[in-house]
């Protein structure tokens, strides 16, 4: 479930063995946040399966598997984070992902679990250094079961109209400076992704009007503890949090736990 006015995200550390593959950092300079609702109690059944198959194989056709995340309000949602260079790049890949074997053999499969795949948000950088860096991030190999350790919070907001410059400017010189100064891991922030959705066989929602920032916790403890401290400071319930409100139509906020071959984004 997306919570209004909640503000942050942040991931613990912890590196595991993978394989070296897309390991260059920055990540993405565009992403797909993709919300995936599963049938009821079928989100530990799918989170294994798409594990073990769909992320080498899509990484071997271009796509970066950035991280793959239970929500923690929500147990029917599968929430993933799906990474391009650029959107050439993007189109090129997924044709070859989707029009592919891998896909054609395990599509069915994978279908059956789902009510909804459509509610993915396009994103790019605002600038090269905001976009995720995965360069020290290892990938627990094929067959873990342990979940990988933090929280990923991803906040969400959104706008009338298209992100500007002002907002840009607020966020990287009131809100980023405050988020800092209070101890949290802010990852990365990206805005709507401007252009044509140019993989239209996957349907985006490109007439809303975003902002995300990522940080990383401990855990949802972490999470509510910082909330809290940064809520009772006058900068946030004078400034901060007044402004938030009256730029943006809604503000959400996504508590992701990541599953045992996400990787550790921290």
């Amino acid at each position: 479930m997306l919570k209004p006015f909640a503000l942050f995200g942040m991931l613990a550390g912890g590196g595991i063995a993978e394989s070296p593959a897309h390991s260059a950092a920055p990540c993405c300079d565009v992403v797909e946040l993709r919300q995936y609702t599963l049938h009821p109690a079928r989100r530990e059944a799918f989170i294994p399966f798409f594990e073990r198959e769909f992320i080498e194989t899509q990484e071997a056709v271009g796509n970066t598997v950035i991280g793959q995340f239970r929500d923690l309000d929500n147990s029917d949602r599968f929430t993933w984070l799906r990474g391009f260079p650029d959107m050439p790049a993007r189109a090129v890949s997924l044709q070859a992902f989707y029009g592919g074997d891998v896909w054609k053999h395990h599509r069915d499969q994978a279908n059956a679990f789902f009510i909804d795949t459509d509610n993915v948000l396009l994103l790019r950088a605002v600038r090269p250094q905001s976009a995720f860096d995965l360069a020290t991030l290892k990938r627990a190999p094929t067959g873990a079961t342990a979940d990988c350790p933090g929280l990923l919070v991803a906040t969400v907001y959104t706008f009338a109209e298209p992100v500007d410059a002002r907002f840009v400017e607020f966020f990287e010189n009131k809100l980023r400076p405050f988020v800092s100064a209070n101890g949290i891991n802010l990852r990365s922030y990206y805005t709507s992704e401007t252009r044509p959705n140019n993989f239209p066989r996957l349907p985006v929602r490109e007439k809303d009007h975003v902002f995300v920032w990522f940080a990383l916790y401990k855990d949802a403890a972490d999470y509510a503890h910082h909330f809290a401290r940064m809520e009772g400071q006058a900068e946030w319930q004078q400034t901060i949090a007044p402004e938030l409100r009256h730029r943006a139509r809604s503000i959400d906020v996504l508590r992701l736990a990541p599953t045992p071959r996400s990787r550790p984004h921290g």
